[in-house]
């Protein structure tokens, strides 16, 4: 399993791994009621059941790790180059990007009380390798073929290959690092013993279906044995996990929740923000960058869907800024790459090669292929924020054009849909991506080589076989390099056309603080900037 199956975005149930799927509907049955123990409480429909970081591997799961769990490095709010966390320093020791050294700070703990040593860092290593779960984001670790100890505080990773991506990589919740003394090094620890040194620990956990032991609430609290530059705002925490998207507006109404997330529809969202800025009710709305992004993928193995004249000209009529504005009423932008506006390297490769929206120059891409019209082609779709609404608008879009007649379909269930574009069944879908750190590699790597996550059936040797490997041993990482040609070429050939990203919109109540300091491009929501308003 690739980095990518953690970050296929969808929302509600469908941020799920397969094997947890069919217990979303019954999460609301522990997510009702206010909480008594005076924690902030944040709402999400990322539900999630495994919380052992060498098995967890989409968003609901990663929340929790990024704020329970130290990693060597981490994103700090807003940067775009990790920087030290458990560690005290870190660096790649020869010029060729396989050797990476880092030295831990003095006197870490995990909750528990034991100490975090080096020796920790090398058993969290080797044991998501070890245990290589399919649901986990072991891939992200392929890199490295040994990781070595030096006394209690020097860790240093051997690569197999050239790999300047690795210290964003170990700023991810893939980075965790665990107990040696907790957890078993051959199978994953269950959810009620986690143990970390993060800024926070987990008092308790509520389960919302036993079957899947899907989550329906955790419950944290200061760690008291943190060493870190994270300075709690609330020394309770709780996150609670709604099956549906009105259900979380519901408690948000209510006063069940405190925050919610982005997990909202867009037109309760947007009211939400009207209602604000007109003086009404007692919520608010914070604004931000964020990097999920999502796409119209092609199938390039179908007759259809494989011809590069039709994505072209699929590219050419698509209005972004209509499904910006008359779909999700703002809450995302347009996007005119794969990799999104805020991270490094992006630029606007598919407005640079069709600009805005041209039914004769579809035709004329068309014409010069001598590809007959209308051209008869089906789009289905798993969920969406906005549903139905949002493929429904590409397909008036393009029959608006006369060069197209479009069939849209819908496969509800998520692990259905992501086998069925696995073996080629659908001739172009919808899928969203999260990404797992905040690096133009991994806008790259997992969706446009080889077919890549989606499973197009699309590769462009050039990208993977020169390209990437040249990007990747780049330890400059704020440089644009060869992201500019890949871009490029990505529009040139439309293997999958960029929709949106969406942008960072938390609603909490009006005497919540710190939501700013959550949201960027980096996807990691930090709790513990997160506060009330303090009573004079």
């Amino acid at each position: 399993m690739t980095s990518a199956n953690r970050r296929l975005a969808v929302l509600s149930c469908a941020a799920l791994v397969a094997t947890t799927a069919a217990g979303c509907a019954s999460a609301t049955k522990v997510v009702t009621g206010g909480d008594s123990s005076g924690a902030i409480t944040m709402g999400t429909t990322n539900v999630t059941s495994v919380l052992d970081p060498a098995g967890a591997y989409d968003a609901g799961s990663w929340m929790v790790l990024n704020n329970t769990f130290q990693s060597l490095l981490k994103f700090p709010a807003g940067a775009t180059v990790p920087q030290p966390d458990a560690a005290q320093s870190c660096e790649f020791t020869g010029s060729d990007a396989k050797t990476y050294h880092c030295t831990l700070r003095s006197g870490l703990k995990f909750s528990n009380g034991h100490p975090l040593t080096a020796a920790d860092v090398v058993f969290s290593v080797q044991r998501m390798q070890k245990i290589n779960d399919e649901n986990g984001p072991s891939g992200l670790l392929s890199t490295i073929q040994s990781v070595e100890a030096s006394g209690d505080a020097d860790v240093t990773f051997h690569l197999t290959s050239p790999d300047a991506v690795l210290p964003a990589k170990l700023a991810s919740a893939a980075g965790s690092i665990v107990d040696h003394q907790v957890y078993p090094a051959d199978k994953l620890l269950e959810n009620s013993k986690l143990v970390g040194s993060g800024p926070y620990k987990v008092d308790s956990m509520e389960e919302a279906d036993a079957e899947s032991h899907s989550l329906g609430k955790v419950s944290l609290s200061a760690n008291s044995n943190y060493k870190g530059d994270a300075k709690l705002q609330s020394d309770k925490f709780a996150l609670r996990f709604f099956a549906k998207a009105d259900e979380l507006k519901s408690a948000l109404d209510k006063g069940d929740v405190d925050v919610a997330d982005n997990s909202l529809e867009p037109t309760a969202a947007a009211q939400i923000k009207n209602d604000e800025l007109a003086g009404k009710g007692d919520l608010k709305v914070a604004e931000g960058d964020g990097a999920e992004t999502r796409f119209l993928v092609f199938n390039a193995k179908d007759p259809v869907g494989g011809n590069v004249a039709v994505r072209q000209a699929v590219a050419q009529l698509l209005d972004r800024k209509a499904m910006a504005r008359d779909v999700y009423a703002s809450t995302v932008q347009p996007l005119y790459s794969v990799v999104p506006t805020g991270i490094t390297a992006h630029n606007t490769a598919f407005f640079d090669k069709y600009g805005e929206p041209d039914v004769n120059k579809a035709k004329k891409i068309l014409g010069n292929a001598k590809v007959a019209t209308p051209i008869k082609i089906t789009m289905t779709w798993s969920r969406a924020r906005a549903g139905a609404e949002e493929l429904n608008l590409v397909k008036k879009q393009l029959e608006a054009s006369g060069l197209f007649q479009i069939t849209v379909e819908q496969e509800p269930d998520w692990t259905a849909y992501k086998e069925g574009w696995k073996s080629g069944k659908y001739q172009a879908y919808t899928v969203g991506w999260t990404p797992d750190y905040a690096d133009p590699d991994d806008f790259i790597s997992p969706l446009v080589v080889d077919g890549g996550a989606f499973h197009n059936g699309w590769d462009d040797p050039k990208i993977s076989q020169t390209l990437v490997p040249e990007s990747i041993r780049s330890t400059d990482r704020t440089a644009g390099g060869s992201y500019t040609q890949i871009q490029k070429l990505v529009a040139d050939a439309v293997p999958m056309l960029p929709m949106y990203q969406n942008k960072s919109f938390f609603a909490s109540r009006n005497n919540i603080t710190g939501i700013e300091g959550t949201m960027d491009t980096t996807g990691v929501v930090r709790f513990w900037e997160i506060g009330r308003v303090k009573k004079k």
